[in-house]
């Protein structure tokens, strides 16, 4: 009887331990600070946001052909290790930290001013916002590498990489979120994630990289035709895509710089919209080549979630949903449009993020219905009688960051092709830049095997004109 007596006690302790557990759990979450959740939330979308340079990796290998899948999966590690650096130590002043200049148009100063401070006012801590946005400022170096692939000196692509993050990016930092010139107009400009501020100076760095490069060896035919170079993984560009589908959440969530009641309309809305832009994108191709691509599709998927990242925390579901189908199609005929001027880009990134993203931003002034915290009031959308004023301020900054990137990220070309160079030689770009730049083939095979260096390759290319 003792015996049952001491079991049944040992279990009712037992139970009420393991049902008072839960309720304290939940008691001492509560308690957490506000500032505490909300700097938590940030880094965990940071470290999102740095995930997506694994999405980048897999997506431009597998665009491009096995002979330089080391080489640029190469680029986009030094994207992420050498960009943080340089964001760290003169970047970030310049975009946030450091005194204005010329009336918001510049600042300047050198390494993250605070950032072992551990105090709070109640919001985001010095180190979790660098952070935040040092992931950010990798992503928009690392845009770049796509769209010169195949035929870039490795250490032409690191120096334009850290000149990146160290100085060009930065300075539209402190145009926008920094705080500068934009925020000072009597209509604020409004870029909510970066559709412009990361991605098209990305898209537009790779338009100006691309050109001053020239096309890949063989890719236009003496009469100017297209000759498609297909990359060797699509399994890659879609396991990439999706890897970017998901840190993608912690690219606008995260954003909203806090745990509150929009993070989840905010990722519903980037959950649509890359739908939308997935499916217009195929359905577009599908009718224009008679079979759904593949890769346009995953590109699709991109464009939508670009399209969205700017007016996220100012439009209606079905606006996202609109904004990015038309992201999806604009990508489609973006593409062909650049391939039709001889613009050799192997992944589609002038067109995903330059050319998309600029339409993100743009649509700001078509579809805003609520107040996300730039835009300073509700209905600022030319569709719910906000006039053609947030139009204009779109517009205005749209055309100057093009002219800016255009200018700075040209000089920085030029000045790298007649200094140490920017291309490789005809030969090494056959052989492949695995070997030439690496010493070894991506997939490991022996390099003393000939030809090794051009497994999976097509057969060597004749030059252009031919």
């Amino acid at each position: 009887m003792k015996r049952r007596l001491l079991t049944v006690v040992s279990l009712a302790v037992a139970t009420s331990i393991f049902v008072a557990s839960p309720a304290s759990a939940q008691e001492e979450v509560a308690a957490a600070p506000q500032w505490l959740v909300d700097n938590l939330w940030v880094m965990i979308a940071g470290i999102l946001v740095f995930s997506m340079q694994g999405g980048f990796a897999l997506v431009e290998a597998g665009l491009t052909r096995a002979k330089n899948v080391g080489n640029i999966v190469m680029k986009n590690l030094m994207d992420c290790a050498a960009g943080v650096l340089a964001f760290a130590l003169i970047g970030y002043a310049i975009g946030f930290s450091g005194p204005e200049m010329l009336g918001g148009w510049f600042g300047f100063g050198l390494g993250v001013s605070g950032v072992e401070s551990t105090a709070s006012d109640g919001g985001l801590l010095p180190a979790t916002f660098f952070f935040f946005q040092a992931a950010f400022a990798a992503t928009a170096a690392t845009i770049v590498s796509g769209a010169m692939a195949e035929r870039t000196k490795f250490k032409a692509y690191f120096v334009y990489s850290i000149a990146i993050t160290a100085l060009i990016y930065p300075v539209v930092l402190r145009w926008t979120w920094g705080g500068g010139w934009l925020a000072q107009l009597g209509v604020p400009f409004s870029d909510f994630a970066g559709s412009t501020i990361v991605h098209a100076t990305g898209g537009w760095t790779a338009l100006m990289g691309a050109w001053v490069l020239g096309p890949r060896l063989g890719k236009y035919t003496k009469d100017g035709k297209l000759r498609p170079i297909p990359g060797h993984s699509i399994p890659y560009v879609v396991l990439g895509a999706f890897i970017l589908f998901v840190g993608w959440f912690g690219f606008n969530a995260g954003s909203e710089l806090a745990v509150d009641e929009f993070v989840m309309p905010i990722a519903m809305k980037t959950l649509v919209a890359a739908g939308a832009g997935a499916v217009a994108a195929m359905s577009v191709n599908w009718m224009r080549d008679g079979k759904p691509d593949v890769s346009m599709a995953a590109n699709g998927l991109l464009a939508g979630l670009v399209a969205i990242t700017a007016p996220v925390g100012a439009v209606e579901t079905w606006a996202a949903v609109l904004i990015g189908a038309i992201g999806g199609v604009i990508a489609v005929y973006s593409v062909a449009f650049f391939d039709r001027i001889k613009i050799d880009d192997p992944v589609g990134a002038i067109s995903v993020h330059g050319v998309v993203g600029t339409w993100g931003t743009l649509s700001i002034a078509l579809f805003a219905r609520y107040d996300d915290a730039f835009l300073g009031r509700e209905n600022a959308g030319l569709f719910y009688g906000g006039g053609l004023d947030q139009l204009w301020t779109q517009l205005v900054f749209v055309v100057v960051h093009f002219v800016f990137i255009a200018v700075t990220t040209g000089l920085l070309f030029f000045a790298i092709k007649r200094t140490i160079g920017l291309r490789v030689s005809a030969e090494e770009e056959l052989t492949g830049l695995d070997v030439i730049e690496h010493g070894s083939p991506g997939y490991g095979l022996d390099p003393g095997i000939p030809g090794a260096g051009n497994v999976g390759a097509p057969a060597p290319s004749p030059a252009p004109g031919s």
